[in-house]
């Protein structure tokens, strides 16, 4: 990318893709499925919609992520090569937990997997490329079974009966994210008819991922040219009531803002089970 600053727009208009209900339970393999099956079954429509720069044109009270379901926060990670996974776990997880447990006050959380992403056409083994679907990663119902899929029975039980939630933390590493940044879903903007369950398929179990209809109501928000030195927050799930962001959407898409020679998005997320 050449070194010219190029100035953000407080909107920009990008197409995203929903799903089109159709009272078939959608699914999409976590791995390469058998031959002849896709993918990602579901019958899925591009919404052209707005979506405003959270830096310049945040909602009115800023963002916060038991109100709108994301929020951004500056941290340096003590990890640079984000190539060596036992390297991700000795370092960047401990580091992380420390993190969400400051700013959520959360008196525990538990890391529980990770995911890299690369948008270039070829990619190392295990790296997946951004998701242009929009999708939360868990469910009402799969969000406590992670914490039994994660801890002891007895201890999973007894944490069950306080609040507990699963927020994401996702990072650009290598690079400022130039293409296929993060769109997020204000939560205050989502209906509960909004979200359609769906099957994600590993190859030794069947976990539950929420899809999204389209509802001209939502309100989408993004954080463009994100550095390694910042990281977002998303809300999963979460056990609370009393108008506290219990999931929000998420997708990548092509910021038509990018320029023509922007380099592929890399970046590494964290899934994590927060205990309050």
């Amino acid at each position: 990318m050449s070194d010219i600053v190029i100035e953000q727009p407080a909107v920009v208009e990008a197409e995203l893709n929903y799903l089109v209900a159709n009272g078939e339970k959608p699914a999409t393999y976590a791995y390469e499925p058998p031959e002849g099956v896709p993918l990602r079954s579901g019958n899925y429509q591009t919404q052209r919609v707005k979506i405003s720069n959270a830096r310049v044109s945040p909602p009115p009270g800023g963002l916060s992520l038991d109100r709108n379901g994301f929020e951004l926060h500056q941290h340096t990670s003590a990890l640079t090569d984000f190539s060596d996974p036992a390297a991700i776990e000795r370092i960047y997880y401990p580091e992380s937990e420390a993190l969400l447990r400051r700013v959520t006050g959360a008196k525990r959380a538990v890391i529980f997997d990770h995911t890299l992403r690369d948008g270039r056409a070829v990619r190392a083994d295990h790296v997946r490329e951004p998701v242009k679907f929009i999708h939360n990663d868990q469910t009402f119902v799969s969000g406590p079974r992670r914490v039994r899929d994660h801890l002891p029975p007895h201890e999973a039980e007894e944490l069950l009966k306080g609040r507990v939630a699963i927020v994401n933390l996702w990072r650009p590493i290598g690079w400022t994210v130039e293409s296929s940044p993060l769109a997020l879903c204000d939560s205050r903007s989502i209906a509960l008819n909004d979200v359609v369950p769906s099957d994600l398929i590993y190859r030794d179990r069947i976990g539950e991922t929420y899809a999204f209809v389209f509802n001209r109501q939502h309100r989408w928000y993004y954080f463009p040219l994100m550095s390694p030195d910042e990281v977002l927050l998303l809300k999963i799930y979460d056990s609370a009531g009393d108008g506290v962001a219990r999931l929000t959407a998420h997708t990548a898409f092509d910021d038509p803002s990018s320029p023509p020679d922007a380099r592929p998005r890399r970046s590494i997320e964290l899934r994590t089970l927060l205990f309050f």
